[in-house]
């Protein structure tokens, strides 16, 4: 098995030396020294990853690096399915999580620009639901002997700034433990067969977890951001997104499910976990879904996601095709948590050395996580270069110093920590 997955690799290796072109449309280095990386230094990234491959780690996984407006790596290692023996190719379709975020974030600064929708304005002012929202606070019943959730009135209302940066004082209910989080798995508030409407109806009805403006809390903030778009522009989230920014930026296999039976088929899957003999779970894409989440429903391949971040370097254009301003793109990968700012338990068990603290050197745009200090953090970088990652195995950071974006494209959930941390290093090692 292992000569054979050994061999496989070689040939799509090869394949790969057909042309770094394949990326959609983006231009291929001559070699990774045109861009300033280094080739035989870059041998140690792929050998990490296969090395993983054989001793089925990871099922496989693809790999884009863009540099100087270039693609100066681009392999795909192992299987596409595994326990069906089909090779990962460059191509294949990944359910990219959160890594949907940055497009609703895009699709909020889009309208922003318009004038449509202003960052500083209460959420209510567009979804009037939000209005009068209460806090919930967990507190003992001496007599009792339990918890009990006590109702406080929010100081301010969220804005929707607050949805951008995650300090809206909502949550998710898969992420720590308190009797709001129990409110929200009790009401389905992640369920695949609700429209944004529905979402919104009920979350609207739920207590908030934090006060507004206070707390770094991971939410369904860009769940609710997606129905702002759907509200303000008049045409569902799925749709805004294809025909203002996929479409545009020629991101033919980006979207919220596999249209085609060639985009089914391309399908990245995750191995059967030894420990279960079961995979883990994710979402068929088969159908079209009633839920388009702005803040985890998306799918995407390697080369669609390098494209868009490449927008980002470019200053939110593409091939002539603008989306942004450059001075909106830099409002939006700037550090928006203000001095102070708490963060919700689980921050540092869920993200740990990627964490957008102070502790880590780190923040929190309108979309990404942001490098705010030299030093801090473990993990090399920038200072500015911004990131984030899907619950699935999927990560992208963009480095605008080192005019560098890296795609990580995999669907392995238990190893996604350690892969964002080794890749950085082998990235940067790479760097002549």
């Amino acid at each position: 098995m292992m000569f054979v997955c050994r061999l496989l690799t070689a040939i799509f290796l090869i394949l790969s030396l057909a042309g770094l072109a394949e990326a959609k449309g983006l231009t291929p280095a001559k070699k990774p020294e045109e861009v300033g990386l280094s080739g035989e230094k870059l041998k140690k990234l792929s050998a990490w990853i296969q090395d993983d491959v054989e001793k089925k780690v990871i099922p496989g996984a693809v790999v884009i690096l863009m540099r100087q407006g270039k693609v100066g790596y681009f392999e795909a290692f192992g299987f596409r399915d595994r326990e069906k023996n089909i090779p990962m190719t460059r191509d294949s379709i990944f359910r990219i999580a959160s890594m949907t975020k940055p497009f609703t974030s895009l699709a909020i600064m889009m309208l922003a620009e318009e004038g449509k929708i202003q960052l500083p304005y209460p959420v209510s002012r567009y979804l009037p639901e939000f209005k009068d929202m209460k806090v919930g606070i967990d507190k003992k019943d001496e007599a009792a002997g339990k918890m009990e959730l006590v109702l406080e009135p929010a100081r301010r209302e969220m804005t929707v700034q607050d949805l951008m940066r995650h300090t809206s004082g909502l949550t998710y209910g898969i992420f720590g433990k308190s009797l709001v989080k129990d409110q929200y798995n009790a009401a389905s508030a992640l369920d695949r067969n609700q429209t944004n409407a529905e979402m919104v109806t009920k979350l609207s009805k739920i207590p908030l977890q934090c006060q507004p403006g206070e707390v770094w809390e991971y939410s369904m903030s860009t769940d609710v951001l997606a129905r702002i778009v759907e509200v303000v522009s008049g045409v569902d989230f799925n749709t805004f997104v294809f025909e203002r920014i996929s479409k545009p930026l020629k991101l033919t296999d980006t979207g919220f499910f596999a249209e085609t039976p060639d985009q089914l088929a391309r399908v990245a899957e995750p191995q059967v976990d030894p420990a279960t003999g079961k995979k883990p779970p994710m979402a068929e894409l088969k159908e079209r879904p009633k839920w388009f989440s702005g803040g985890g429903g998306m799918i995407s391949t390697a080369s669609d996601y390098a494209r868009f971040c490449q927008t980002f370097l470019n200053g939110g254009v593409l091939e002539g095709v603008r989306l942004a301003s450059r001075k909106t793109i830099e409002l939006m990968t700037a550090d928006h948590l203000p001095p102070g700012i708490k963060f919700g338990p689980f921050t540092p068990a869920l993200f740990a050395a990627l964490s957008p603290t102070p502790e880590m050197g780190q923040g929190f745009s309108l979309a990404f996580g942001v490098r705010t200090e030299a030093g801090r953090n473990p993990l090399p970088g920038s200072i500015g270069d911004y990131y984030w990652g899907g619950a699935q195995g999927t990560y992208f950071w963009i480095d605008p110093k080192e005019k560098l974006a890296a795609v990580l494209m995999m669907q392995a959930p238990a190893q996604r920590l350690h892969y964002r941390y080794l890749l950085r290093y082998y990235v940067y090692q790479a760097l002549r």
